[in-house]
């Protein structure tokens, strides 16, 4: 007779435990101990089996050469993963419900199809479902084949006969193993099934692109070894109220980190955007005080991009502090220092700050230009709209150097702006080929008397 038990697990690490714990006592999070049932009844004797010996091989045996990458015929992806995606390789796409996930990778089908063959597993829509979409995103390929199913043994079996290229699986929460009792998207569910899945994969090199869903928080649901499996974490955000989505890698072993690609949501799907900074900037408002354009780097790529500032007269006892798409700490950081070491108050002022387009940058060298918008609202001076900054902020009030500066400087260039406000340590290593002022400065009070009309 079978045996039921509970056991409690963390859905962050992944921990057990017999009981209910209000705190995991593995990695301190609150309210992540999810109960699932077991069955403990006692299985037969497991029958002795002989071991193989396995060779290890000298690294400088292992051949590169044939590292095969499928470009997926968008760019932006291409560059999110590092040219491609790699022959054997998991790569898990999360994202906000809504977002793009699914449109994106029923659209790079229509590319792959001509030359390969893809299997599209869907857990979440029908057959008709998945042939609308495709119809509407203009995806007709005769490599394209759907499978609806939610168990991982049928899915991997199906895998081992037909033996596809590629294969998308959309989503991991929806899958199952039938010798697990727990239900679809539970965190032992997650975890075996992306390990089943991941065994595929690498025995019979072919790659797999995986859809997870995020928490509340924003990160990716199930536990966190779950990242720790894939061979790359891609993550869409944006809001889905506006129509730009940016997709970053969090992880990637075949890739940089820190490039990003930008696109466009509209009724035909996603659309590349090729100039992000052109877009991130258009419709900015002449003549008001409280913006001031950032250079940022993501990756090899620089960004332009507009922060808007709103210091205004408290009317509670502490003023309010408020922070969207750059980081909360840092903001209140550059407050303390343009009080102590510039002389610009803000203790009776809220102060906001809002990085247009959705974009969140977390670059130290775009403090420069959040000051200056702080600063232009305060005394309610607007910034010449031909002017933009970039420097690291320090703690004694110095502008202090960055990285790239020539890079940034070629892209202001390249869109108009003739007044460019750099660190005086980066002056050496900066020239202009237009006819663009670069004024070096050592503060942000020479920063803000320089540009201000």
């Amino acid at each position: 007779m079978a045996k039921i038990k509970s056991v409690y697990i963390c859905s962050e690490c992944g921990y057990e435990s017999p009981k209910w714990y209000g705190k995991c006592p593995s990695c301190g999070e609150w309210n992540t101990m999810n109960e699932e049932i077991r069955d403990t009844s006692k299985q037969s004797p497991t029958v002795s089996r002989a071991v193989s010996y396995a060779s290890p091989t000298k690294i400088k045996e292992i051949s590169t050469t044939d590292e095969i990458r499928y470009r997926t015929g968008s760019s932006e992806l291409d560059r999110v993963m590092g040219g491609g995606i790699v022959k054997g390789s998991l790569i898990l796409l999360g994202g906000d419900p809504g977002i793009g996930k699914s449109t994106i990778l029923l659209q790079i089908c229509e590319h792959l199809g001509e030359q390969l063959s893809i299997l599209y597993v869907s857990g979440e829509e029908s057959k008709r479902q998945l042939k609308l979409r495709a119809d509407r995103l203009g995806v007709d390929s005769d490599n394209l084949y759907i499978l609806t199913q939610t168990d991982v043994e049928m899915i991997c079996e199906t895998i081992r006969q037909d033996k596809p290229d590629i294969v998308m699986i959309d989503s991991i929460q929806t899958m199952s193993l039938s010798e697990l009792n727990s239900s679809p998207g539970s965190v032992t569910q997650v975890r075996e099934c992306t390990n089943y899945l991941m065994r595929t994969a690498k025995s019979m090199d072919i790659p797999m692109i995986v859809v997870g869903h995020v928490n509340k928080e924003g990160s990716i649901a199930g536990p966190k070894v779950l990242e720790h499996i894939v061979d790359a974490v891609l993550h869409f955000e944006g809001d889905k109220q506006m129509s730009y989505r940016i997709l970053r890698a969090v992880k990637n072993r075949y890739g940089s980190t820190n490039e990003i690609g930008v696109f466009e949501m509209t009724d035909k799907g996603l659309n590349e955007v090729d100039n992000p900074s052109l877009m991130l900037i258009s419709g900015r408002p002449k003549n008001v005080s409280g913006t001031c354009i950032a250079c940022a780097m993501e990756g090899t790529r620089p960004i332009l991009a507009e922060i808007q500032a709103l210091a205004t007269a408290t009317g509670f006892g502490n003023p309010r502090r408020m922070s969207t798409g750059f980081d909360y700490n840092r903001m209140n950081l550059i407050i303390a220092v343009l009080e102590k070491r510039a002389g610009y108050y803000f203790s009776n002022t809220d102060a906001y700050i809002n990085v247009v387009g959705g974009l969140r940058l977390d670059e130290t060298a775009v403090d420069l230009a959040v000051a200056m918008a702080l600063v232009s609202s305060l005394k309610d001076v607007p910034i010449a709209d031909d002017a933009i900054a970039f420097g690291e902020i320090g703690l004694a009030g110095e502008i202090r150097s960055v990285t790239h500066a020539q890079q940034r400087v070629n892209e202001a260039e390249r869109l108009g702006f003739k007044r460019i406000i750099v660190p005086a340590h980066n002056l050496k290593d900066i020239s202009v080929s237009g006819d663009a002022q670069i004024i070096p400065v050592r503060n942000v009070r020479q920063a803000f008397e320089a540009i201000s009309e």
